[in-house]
Formats: structure tokens, C-alpha cells, sequence
């Protein structure tokens, strides 16, 4: 028996769009490439169809082929052959079914893709767009009738738990093994909600599910948990072997049977950006000494706290959680990017030194959990229960959490699971929106009790408000500063709660101001779009935020300037500016540097605004962004200043008609050329969009 292999489904598919036209297209794939990105709020947001044709794939009598899905937004309906396989309604996740009896030497793929508006499958009001199509990898699964677990809410077959004691690290593993004669759930567990498909592919209305998809879920969910409970007692001379190995290769320790603890002698600990050591677990299937499966999964041996005092602890050490959030999405690609540039953008977040991700607003990339466990990068994961409760999608929140927690438990960098962010933005259904918030956490704690649970309050929602009361940790998404006037109201915030609430551990979840690098001004306000008035922003949070030491985490909203069609502003509609990168990826902006300064360890100067090439103003504010304790500045070949300080140096420099500017600290050096004028650049202030915010 082969072991199990992978085949790729990538090319190749027939596209049936909106307007009913076809066209060949390769996956990744999205519709809204586009128009999800050019403003007006009027993105197609309904149902289209792709089409494959595939050849029965090769197996063996004894194999099971299942097609898999990594993302498909935000409703799937998958038909082979004419004949239903599975309904899938959660856009960010991974899905399976079983589609070996269903097979033929000739076989027609048809998936009916739907992100059409409705009021039962989330994300449907936010400030993203919802792109919709086959936006990451599917492909054929062929694996033995007797394999690790595939039919469990897109799960890994495999579950890993650790802890520290002493010196010592302990590695708990479970593996979960379907077998050919086990019981299969009544429903394929990628349902989540059974929503019947439009019969016209380019309708845009919306879905609506069966009236009885609560209890379905439950269903699925209880007959699950016993499949894998059962998965332990194995027949037909089967075995189980789990094997520990170090990163080097070598083999720290192993067992036989289903489920085993392990104790790692003097383990090296995964500690963050400072030493990511992941150790690697290898559970195979046999049948004496025939191999029918294989998994291997990362695993990480760390602890961690949380202090309302004194913030996060990573391994019994103090660890302050600063960093930034992350859209999935990039300019004229959408969300249907590839692993190439979800690498650039671990590397850029790399470099600003950030040492934790909010992955925001949904299920991200398998790939980029993966990465996140590679460098260290702390993870606040989460659903997209977000901007208005639906009281039709309360089942669909559980199920993409279960979906969520399920397919990534194992996954070190994970700390907190976020039961939703700005829930209070609509006041309807406040009763229902409490009730579900309180038994989503109860659910949460049950699926995995080792991680708090957490969730981001939106900037109106008041301190007192029961909902900031229910999860594990709280935080708060505030623009003080940006949409209300007063950076010293965050000071305010901050002493307050952690004066009326000392016992709750507070955090910041977004905080930000709209920068483009091509607006700028030499006396920067609130509300101009700048680079330098972002700038002067991040500025004075850092400085804040050095103030309130007990904060957990705080979440620079955004790293990368993303996508979002309600919204016109900054001259540039369909976008949000909030980005320390813009949404290309080509240009670090100023407030970039200011972050880097504080965070990264890479020795460097940054000499502020480059893009501000052509300044009125007769003296000027240059800024130097360092994390250097000492900085010079020259004009024109002639030291005009030298200053000793940390993170940001501002110089006040009188400008001749051409100006050379050079900053230096030691051998490093970073320079620009800017100019004096007596005609405002117009194309250097905002033109004012139709609305100011997308609610």
C-alpha cells in the first residue's frame, strides 16, 4: 500500500463569472480582484461557478480519495458528477470529503462559490472586502481506508499538547485513526450549515439555510468526538507508532499506541522571536510491518501567562506582545495570493521587529500559522464575528471556532483565540448578541482549556459594557487620536480601565491613522492622510504605550494597507491607509522605521521624509528614526546638528534651495535630497472623498 499522496487540482478550470461569461482561469482565483478594490461599495458579491475536468487520479483497492479544500469564500457546494458532495460555509478554512465512490475514468468538478449577502454565515458587514472565489490550494488527498483521521472538521488527525516542569518539557500526543469499518458522523463535517445553492449561478441574491442547522451541527460535532474517542481501539493488527524528534533529526522519544506523554529532558523551549525551537512529532499507521499512513506535525514546548499588571510572561519571562495585524489580500491579487507572498510578508514583518500577529479578521493560511511557528511570531487567532450579530448565524460562529481551534491547536505560536472584534458596532439584538457571546466562550474553554480566550471591543463600546466582561482577556480597538481629536486620550483610557478594572489584563487590539506616501505637510493634523502626520501618531503611542506597562498586547493596525470598497478616502477609493507598508508591498512608509526603532535590533538610521521632496516652509522639522543612541544630521556637506536620545531625533533645519540632507550614527548613514519652494504642491494635500469612514 502506497503511503499518502498529494495531486494537485490547481489548472486548468473553467470560470462561469457574473455576467454568466466563462473563461479559463488557474487557481489561486478570485472575482473581486478587481472591483473589490476601486471603491463604490458595488463589488460582486453572489454566486459563481467553476467547472474542472478530471481524470480518475490512480489508487489502489483498499484507497480512499478525498478532494480537499483550503479556501473557498464564503459558501462552497461541491458536485462531482452531477451527484452533491458537500457544502462547506466558512470562507477561511480548510474542508474534505470523501469522494472515492463517486469517481469515474471521466469525472466534471463543479464548485458553486457564493459570498451573496445573508444573515447566517459570517463575515457580512466589516471594513474588508469579502472576496469571493477558489482563493487557495485544493487538490486530491489518496490515503489507505485505514488513515489518520480526515472526515473531523478539516482537523490534522493529530493533536499535540505541551507543558514545562522544571527543566523538563511534556509533549502529550493524541492521534486519531479512521478506519475502513468505523462510524462516519451522520453528515460530513464540512457542512457547518446545510445552505442549498442558488440554481442560477450569477443570481447575487441571497442563501438561506435549512431551518434545522443548529441541531445538525451538534450532530456532527457529538458523533465526531466519538469517532476519534474510538480512534484509539484498532483492529485488524493495526499500530500506531509516535516519534519525537529534535530540529537536528534525532530521536528524543517514541512510543506505540494511539496516544503517548512524552518527557523532553532539559527541553529547548520555543521562546519566541529569540529562539523558535520547534521539535517535530511523526505519528505512522501499520498493519506489522506495512506502512498505510503518515503525519507529521511542529510542536513547540512553551508556557504562558498573562498578568493584569504586569502583562504577558513567555516561558516564566516577562514578553511584551508588540506587534502588528495582518489583511491576507494584495493589490490587483486579492486574496488569492501564493505562499511566495505570504513569505515577503512575514519578512517585512520581520524586519520592523514586531514579535506578535494579530491574524485578522478570520482563518488565515495554513502556511502562514506555519511560518508564525518557524520565527517566533506570538499569535492572536480569531473568527470573523465581526461588526453586527446575526442572531440566523449564532451556529455558524461555533462552527467556524470549532473549525479554527480544531485545524490549528497544534500550532505553537497560537496564545489566544478571539471570539470577535467590534460586535457592538450595530445595537440590534443585543440580548441574543450577549447570550451567544457567553456560550461561545463556554464552548471555546471546552475545545481547548490551555488558551485563554480574547476579544476586541469596538472604540465606542464603553468600558462598563458587559460584553468587555466575558472573555478570558480583553482589548480594545482606539483611534484616539485619529478619528476623535486627542492623542492624550489614550493615556486617559488606559489609566482609567486599569484603575476601575485592576484584575482584567487589557490590551490593545488596533490603533492606527490613515498615512499615503504621496500627501504630505509641513504642520501635520489629524485627518490629513500624511505620511507625516502617521507618523507623529505612532510616534506618540509608542511612547504611550512605554507608559502603561501592564498592557498584554498591542496591535498596529495595519501592517499592510488592504482592501476595503465602502470606504473613499486619501484620494485613492476602496482603500484603507492605515498600513505601516503600502498594499503593493513596495514602499515602507516613515511610521514603518518609527516601529523598527523601538523593536528590531538591526542597527540602522532612517532619514524621514524623502517623499516630502518640495517644502515652502523656510525651516523644516527633519526627523531621524534610529534605534541608535546617537545621531548627526548634515546639509550639504556641513554638520548642522548632533543629538544623543533613543527611537525618534527631530532637527530643525533652515532650507537653501537645494538640500542635501545626510543622517549618520557610526558607519551608518541615510540621506535625501528635498527642496525649497515658494508654490504649494497641490497634489500633496487630500482630495476629500465622499464618505470619511465606511460604517
Amino acid at each position: 500500500m502506497a503511503e499518502r499522496r498529494i495531486i494537485g487540482l490547481m489548472d486548468g478550470w473553467t470560470f462561469t463569472g457574473p455576467k454568466g461569461t466563462r473563461q479559463q482561469v488557474n487557481l489561486p482565483h478570485t472575482w473581486n480582484a478587481q472591483d473589490g478594490q476601486d471603491g463604490g461599495d458595488d463589488y460582486f458579491r453572489g454566486t459563481c461557478v467553476y467547472e474542472k475536468e478530471i481524470p480518475m487520479p490512480e489508487f489502489q483497492a483498499g484507497e480512499r480519495v478525498y478532494l480537499q479544500f483550503h479556501g473557498v469564500n464564503a459558501s462552497a457546494h461541491v458536485l462531482l458528477n452531477g451527484k452533491k458532495v458537500c457544502s462547506h460555509h466558512n470562507g477561511y478554512s480548510t474542508f474534505r470529503a470523501d469522494v472515492t465512490k463517486k469517481l469515474k475514468e471521466h469525472n466534471l468538478l463543479r464548485v458553486e462559490v457564493d459570498n451573496s449577502k445573508n444573515d447566517r454565515v459570517y463575515p457580512q458587514v466589516a471594513d474588508f472586502t469579502f472576496y469571493g472565489g477558489i482563493y487557495r490550494e485544493v487538490e486530491f488527498l489518496i490515503v489507505s481506508e485505514n488513515h489518520f483521521d480526515l472526515d473531523y472538521f478539516g482537523g490534522p488527525g493529530m493533536k499535540i499538547s505541551t507543558d514545562v516542569k522544571g527543566t523538563d518539557g511534556i509533549v502529550t500526543v493524541q492521534a486519531y485513526v479512521a478506519q475502513g469499518t468505523s462510524v462516519k458522523p451522520k453528515e460530513n463535517a464540512a457542512q457547518g450549515t446545510s445552505v442549498k445553492p442558488k440554481e442560477n449561478a450569477a443570481q447575487g441574491t441571497s442563501v438561506k439555510p435549512k431551518e434545522n442547522a443548529a441541531a445538525e451541527l451538534l450532530v456532527k460535532d457529538t458523533e465526531g468526538m466519538r469517532r476519534q474517542e474510538n480512534s484509539d481501539e484498532l483492529g485488524e493488527n493495526l499500530m500506531v507508532e509516535l516519534v519525537l524528534k529534535d530540529a537536528e533529526g534525532n530521536t528524543v522519544a517514541q512510543s506505540k499506541g494511539a496516544k503517548a506523554v512524552f518527557k523532553v529532558e532539559q527541553a529547548r523551549l520555543w521562546n519566541g522571536v529569540k529562539d523558535p525551537y520547534l521539535y517535530q512529532v511523526t505519528a505512522t499507521l501499520k498493519r506489522g510491518e506495512e506502512l498505510l499512513d503518515q503525519i507529521t506535525s511542529s510542536c513547540g514546548i512553551r508556557t504562558f501567562s498573562v498578568d493584569p499588571d504586569r502583562g504577558f510572561f513567555l516561558n516564566g519571562a516577562s514578553y511584551p506582545l508588540r506587534g502588528v495585524s495582518r489583511h491576507q489580500d494584495w493589490k490587483g491579487i486579492g486574496n488569492a495570493i501564493s505562499r511566495e507572498q505570504m513569505e515577503q510578508d512575514m519578512e517585512l514583518i520581520r524586519e520592523v521587529g514586531a514579535n506578535t500577529i494579530r491574524l485578522a479578521h478570520y482563518q488565515h493560511n495554513q502556511y502562514f500559522y506555519d511560518l508564525c511557528d518557524r520565527y517566533g511570531m506570538v499569535v492572536w487567532a480569531e473568527i470573523p464575528y465581526i461588526s453586527a450579530h446575526m442572531p440566523e448565524g449564532n451556529k455558524n460562529t461555533f462552527f467556524q471556532m470549532k473549525e479554527l481551534i480544531t485545524q490549528n491547536y497544534n500550532h505553537p505560536c497560537i496564545v489566544t483565540w478571539g471570539l470577535s472584534n467590534e460586535i457592538t458596532i450595530s445595537r440590534k439584538h443585543r440580548k441574543d448578541m450577549l447570550d451567544n457571546h457567553r456560550k461561545l466562550q463556554r464552548y471555546t474553554k471546552k475545545l481547548d482549556p490551555g488558551r485563554p480566550t480574547t476579544l476586541a471591543c469596538y472604540a465606542m463600546c464603553h468600558p462598563f459594557h458587559p460584553v468587555s466582561k466575558i472573555s478570558d482577556l480583553v482589548a480594545w480597538n482606539l483611534y484616539l487620536g485619529w478619528y476623535v481629536p486627542g492623542l492624550f486620550l489614550n493615556d486617559l483610557f488606559l489609566k482609567f480601565y486599569h484603575w476601575k478594572y485592576p484584575k482584567r489584563c487589557l490590551g490593545y487590539s488596533e490603533y492606527g491613522a490613515e498615512g499615503m506616501p504621496n500627501l504630505h505637510s509641513g504642520k501635520p493634523r489629524r485627518g490629513d492622510q500624511t505620511e507625516e502626520y502617521q507618523a507623529k501618531y505612532h510616534e506618540y503611542m509608542l511612547d504611550c504605550f512605554a507608559r502603561h506597562p501592564f498592557l498584554w498586547s498591542t496591535y498596529v493596525w495595519n501592517m499592510f494597507d488592504f482592501a476595503a470598497d465602502a470606504r473613499d478616502q486619501g484620494g485613492e477609493p476602496g482603500m484603507n491607509h492605515k498600513g505601516l507598508v503600502t498594499f503593493d508591498r513596495k514602499i515602507k512608509k516613515d511610521s514603518f522605521y518609527i516601529y523598527k526603532a523601538w523593536w528590531s535590533e538591526e542597527p540602522f538610521v532612517h532619514l524621514c521624509g524623502k517623499r516630502y521632496e518640495y517644502r515652502t516652509e523656510a525651516v523644516t522639522d527633519v526627523a531621524v528614526y534610529s534605534n541608535q543612541k546617537e545621531v548627526s544630521l548634515y546639509l550639504n556637506g556641513k554638520k548642522i546638528g548632533e543629538q544623543k536620545g533613543s527611537h525618534a531625533f527631530h532637527f530643525k533645519v533652515e532650507l537653501e534651495q537645494e538640500n542635501h540632507l545626510v543622517a549618520r550614527s557610526g558607519d551608518l548613514k541615510d540621506e535625501a535630497v528635498i527642496y525649497r519652494t515658494d508654490t504649494p504642491r497641490p497634489e500633496y494635500k487630500v482630495k476629500k472623498g465622499k464618505s470619511k469612514n465606511w460604517v
